[in-house]
């Protein structure tokens, strides 16, 4: 091989690894946007109308979302929301992309990619490693295990690191595809979501803030 086809074909190695690496994080970001921001609105919604006590019934789900701040002035936000409240509530808010507990998103292909089909070929396939990315930059990991999709993204581009961390029940995922075209049915992936047991969705840790959302039968955060 020619020293310009073998630059040809390392340019090309590099560009390939560059878009997986680009579409798991952009995977990454939308799936945890669409966790944290409706809550952020029926918490707000609800906090008029509702007292939260110590104790809950063990059928109950929560969604909690918890917000530390690492810098000087060390600021928590917690966010305690039941899901058969989020549920209910989520439906009469009609905000930007948000209308009837569901999400409008542009189209339903993002880098010529089709989302309906690439989430039904995750759905049917067997557990495994789809996406393996290790650079200098970042480490993804993009993978189905027990019948949940896990994203994995290690942010090495400068001394202070990054990871983050998506964890996300595949029936959970199938509901949230289960409206129109272009859109995302929040209640359906509420619905299905609180069937699951005790599990943690979305974990961030870099050197700015530490973000963890996670599921169980508590009103209260630990």
């Amino acid at each position: 091989m020619s020293n310009l086809s073998r630059k040809m074909s390392s340019r090309k190695d590099m560009m390939s690894n560059c878009s997986r690496s680009l579409l798991a994080k952009s995977a990454l970001a939308a799936t945890a946007l669409l966790l944290l921001t409706p809550f952020g609105v029926v918490a707000q919604s609800s906090s008029g109308s509702s007292k939260s006590s110590s104790t809950s019934s063990s059928s109950d789900r929560w969604l909690h979302v918890r917000v530390i701040s690492s810098d000087a002035k060390g600021e928590t936000v917690r966010v305690n929301v039941p899901l058969e409240l989020a549920e209910r509530v989520l439906p009469t808010i009609n905000k930007d992309r948000l209308h009837d507990g569901k999400v409008k998103i542009d189209n339903a292909h993002v880098n010529d990619v089709d989302l309906r089909a690439l989430v039904e070929a995750i759905r049917t396939a067997k557990d495994g490693e789809f996406v393996t990315v290790q650079s200098n930059d970042s480490d993804v990991r993009v993978a189905k295990q027990n019948n949940h999709l896990i994203v994995h993204v290690l942010d090495k581009q400068n001394s202070k690191k990054s990871e983050v961390e998506v964890k996300v029940p595949m029936k959970v995922i199938d509901a949230l595809f289960s409206a129109g075209k272009d859109e995302l049915d929040l209640v359906a992936a509420l619905h299905a979501l609180s069937g699951q047991g005790d599990t943690e969705l979305v974990s961030v840790k870099d050197h700015e803030n530490t973000v963890r959302v996670w599921l169980d039968s508590k009103n209260v955060t630990d």
